[in-house]
């Protein structure tokens, strides 16, 4: 009895997202059907299809499910310790020196491997 149940709630899932996927579409058609009208009312008018497909789709399974996630995330991300400006500022600052000092050692060591090709490319000729 259980599984009959989740099967037509996944029936009735998918038939709710195929409405928000028609109606995102029929706001999509209607921007480039309405172009003669003001920029304003189609951008408005595409926003509330927008709006409503979303609605309808928070009332999926899937979609509920996808609320809970960013919910826990927000949580997560209020409990991170961001760095200070002063700690930001010193990272980014060593990081600058070490990509300068990579660089200059790597520009080196394409100066000394240049300088063998040519040394063995001229014994040759």
């Amino acid at each position: 009895m259980a599984t009959k149940t989740e099967a037509q709630g996944s029936v009735l899932d998918t038939v709710k997202l195929l409405l928000a996927l028609l109606v995102l579409m029929a706001g999509i058609v209607g921007f480039y059907y309405f172009e003669e009208e003001s920029l304003l009312y189609r951008v408005l008018g595409l926003l509330a299809a927008v709006g409503v497909a979303i609605g309808i789709s928070v009332t999926t399974a899937k979609g509920k499910g996808l609320l809970v996630f960013l919910s826990a995330s927000r949580t997560e991300v209020r409990k991170m310790v961001w760095p200070t400006r002063a700690e930001t500022m010193q990272t980014t600052l060593m990081v600058f020196i070490l990509v300068v000092i990579l660089a200059i050692f790597l520009w080196f060591v394409d100066m000394l491997l240049g300088a063998g090709v040519k040394a063995l490319l001229s014994v040759g000729g």
